[in-house]
């Protein structure tokens, strides 16, 4: 055994520096003031429901791309993960490569949307959303971000309304449901759903959020909260921490209907994979999307395994498929500052090479 070599004053000048950290970062916190949702500028263009789509104003300097981007993001979580903080925005960043950005914000369902199904919101929604822009631009087709399971909703729509759609980006989106290291999908295989959503008509936001968090309990529940006080005392540090704080238990309720269906068609059915995917009265062929597709996916994602992103290859009837492989996590294909080198900006050169 090695001896552990513990010097009275060596530990008696850490237990300060702790305190002191812990000090500083205790004022920094009361000192932040509101915590914003989103750094980019933007304008609400369209509404309807709890449904706000926002366009997001576009840098002067940058050479705008005919053909606009719809980003489409998950029901479980706020979009504004994506542009979440000044150095570290996706949506800045697209904004950048010369993107001209809409993005649909679902707002929070309450129990007058416990009724909405899958249909209302892909050809309902999603698709009034797409012809405001196609309205707006005088443009036959868009572009579409969809990301997590917004991916997996960008996918239906785009095999329902191939004529709508230029090209399809799919980012971290689950399309095997049932990969072997997928824990969120075997834990669901035996839930009652029926039961659950008879009961309680929305799903809790919190439940799921809950949920997601004790995937990794000992990271995501109690290491990081030790780990903060490194960077707390640190103004701009502290409120960035905050920030992710306020996105991580900012989850909407689910409209139940839609929540019973995906769970149900998704997670336990495999749609895809089995191709018993329907929306309303339409069965839904991945084959009619013939558009070129990016399907971006991260090697150590928790919550959407790679192989269950890269199940899409072969599923499409696109001929020009391109994959990229993301070396971080589900969250830092967003917020980390490689992803911001990488990812982003091979989005933005991608859709403009096509």
């Amino acid at each position: 055994m090695f001896p552990i070599d513990i010097r009275p004053d060596k530990l008696g000048e850490e237990m300060l520096d702790y305190s002191r950290k812990l000090g500083q970062g205790m004022q920094n916190l009361l000192d932040a003031g509101e915590i914003d949702s989103g750094v980019s500028p933007k304008d609400a263009v369209y509404r309807e429901d709890k449904l706000v789509l926002y366009r997001y104003q576009r840098p002067a300097a940058v050479a705008q791309q005919a053909v606009p981007l719809l980003v489409v993001y998950a029901l479980v979580n706020r979009p504004y993960m994506t542009d979440i903080q000044e150095d570290r925005s996706t949506i800045k960043g697209l904004l950048a490569t010369g993107q001209d950005v809409y993005l649909i914000d679902w707002g929070y369902p309450d129990q007058a949307d416990r009724s909405l199904t899958l249909d209302d919101y892909i050809n309902g929604y999603i698709d009034r959303c797409v012809d405001h822009i196609r309205h707006t631009h005088g443009v036959y087709k868009v572009n579409i971000l969809g990301i997590c399971q917004g991916g997996s909703f960008s996918l239906m729509y785009s095999a329902l309304h191939p004529d709508k759609v230029r090209n399809l980006v799919t980012m971290v989106t689950p399309v095997d449901f049932k990969t072997p290291d997928n824990m969120l999908s075997n834990w669901v295989q035996h839930v009652d759903v029926d039961l659950a959503v008879d009961t309680m008509g929305n799903i809790p936001g919190e439940l799921l959020n809950w949920s997601f968090l004790s995937l990794k309990p000992f990271s995501l529940t109690g290491q990081k909260y030790v780990n903060m006080v490194d960077m707390l005392d640190k103004p701009e540090k502290a409120k960035n921490f905050l920030r992710m704080e306020q996105w991580i238990f900012d989850s909407p309720d689910q409209a139940g209907e839609t929540f019973r269906q995906f769970i149900k068609d998704f997670y336990q059915g495999n749609a895809f994979i089995n191709g018993t995917t329907r929306v309303g009265e339409r069965p839904v062929d991945l084959k009619q999307i013939r558009c070129p597709v990016l399907n971006i996916y991260a090697l150590q994602d928790h919550l959407v395994p790679p192989d269950a992103s890269k199940a899409l290859n072969g599923l499409t009837g696109s001929e020009d498929y391109t994959e990229l492989a993301f070396p971080g996590g589900h969250i830092g294909i967003y917020v980390s500052g490689k992803a911001q080198k990488e990812v982003t900006p091979a989005i933005g050169e991608w859709l403009n090479a096509h």
